[in-house]
C-alpha cells in the first residue's frame, strides 16, 4: 500500500506540476498581479493532496517571529518539499535559488516574475552581489526572502555544511533574520521514493537582530538551526507511524 500511494502521489503531483506551471506562465503575463495568489493556491493543493494520498499533514510553530513586512528566513534544507511547500507556508516568500532552475521553461519564467532571486554557483563575489541586490529589492517590496543557508539538501542525521552567503547577505543589507528549523526529511528524504505518513514540523526561531558580528550571527543561526532540526527530527522518528 505504501508503495502504490507514493507511486500515485508521484504522478499526480508531477501532472499538477506541470499544468501549474503553465498556468502560472500565461498568469505572468495576462495578469501578474495574481501571480503569488495562484502560487499559494497550487502549494496548498498539491500539500492537501499529499495528506489525502499519503497521509501526510504539517504543522508551522512559531509563527509570531515573523515581522510585518519584508524580512530574511533562513531555513534548514532536507526535502524537495521545502522548496514547494513554502507558497502556503508563508504569506509572500520568494526564493533565492540556483540559476539554472530559471531556465525551466514555463516554471523558470513564473519564478522570475514573482521575483525569486536567481544565483549562479560558482560565480564567487558576482554571486553574492546578485543575491544582495535581489534581496534588497524583494525587501523594499514588502516579501519574504527564504534562503537555504546549506545551498542543497540535506539528509537527516548527515552533518550540515552551511555556506556563508548568509551572513554576507545579513550584513550587507544590515537587516534581522528569521532562522527555521524542520524535519521534512523524515517523510520526503532526498532521493527516495516512498512517503509514509506522519506530520512535518516547520518551526520558526526567534529573530537574529541586525547589528551582530558576522561570525557571531553565522554561528548563532547555525546552533539554532541544527539543534532545533535534530529535536524536530528525533521527535518525529519517535512518533512515526509503521509502514502499511
Amino acid at each position: 500500500m505504501l508503495f502504490l500511494r507514493s507511486l500515485a502521489f508521484t504522478i499526480l503531483f508531477y501532472i499538477w506540476f506541470t499544468v501549474s506551471a503553465v498556468t502560472a506562465a500565461l498568469i505572468s503575463l495576462a495578469a501578474p498581479g495574481r501571480l503569488a495568489a495562484f502560487a499559494a493556491f497550487w502549494s496548498r493543493t498539491w500539500l492537501a493532496m499529499y495528506r489525502r494520498i499519503c497521509g501526510v499533514g504539517y504543522e508551522v510553530r512559531g509563527r509570531e517571529h515573523i515581522p510585518r513586512g519584508g524580512c530574511v528566513i533562513a531555513m534548514k534544507h532536507q526535502s524537495v518539499w521545502d522548496t514547494c511547500a513554502m507558497f502556503a507556508v508563508f504569506e509572500c516568500p520568494v526564493y533565492v535559488l540556483k540559476s539554472e532552475l530559471m531556465r525551466i521553461p514555463f516554471f523558470g519564467w513564473a519564478l522570475k516574475r514573482l521575483g525569486c532571486i536567481p544565483v549562479k554557483r560558482g560565480t564567487g563575489k558576482s554571486a553574492l552581489d546578485t543575491m544582495v541586490r535581489g534581496t534588497r529589492i524583494a525587501l523594499e517590496h514588502g516579501k519574504q526572502v527564504v534562503i537555504f543557508p546549506e545551498g542543497t539538501r540535506t539528509r537527516v542525521g548527515q552533518p550540515a555544511s552551511y555556506k556563508t552567503g548568509i551572513s554576507h547577505l545579513y550584513t550587507a543589507l544590515e537587516v534581522p533574520c528569521v532562522p527555521a528549523a524542520l524535519n521534512s526529511g523524515l517523510l520526503w528524504p532526498r532521493r527516495s521514493f516512498l512517503r509514509p505518513p506522519g506530520v512535518i514540523t516547520v518551526e520558526i526561531l526567534p529573530m537574529i537582530p541586525a547589528g551582530l558580528d558576522r561570525k557571531e550571527m553565522f554561528e548563532r543561526l547555525v546552533r539554532d538551526i541544527e539543534a532545533v532540526s535534530d529535536g524536530l527530527c528525533r521527535a518525529g522518528a519517535a512518533l512515526r507511524p509503521g509502514r502499511r
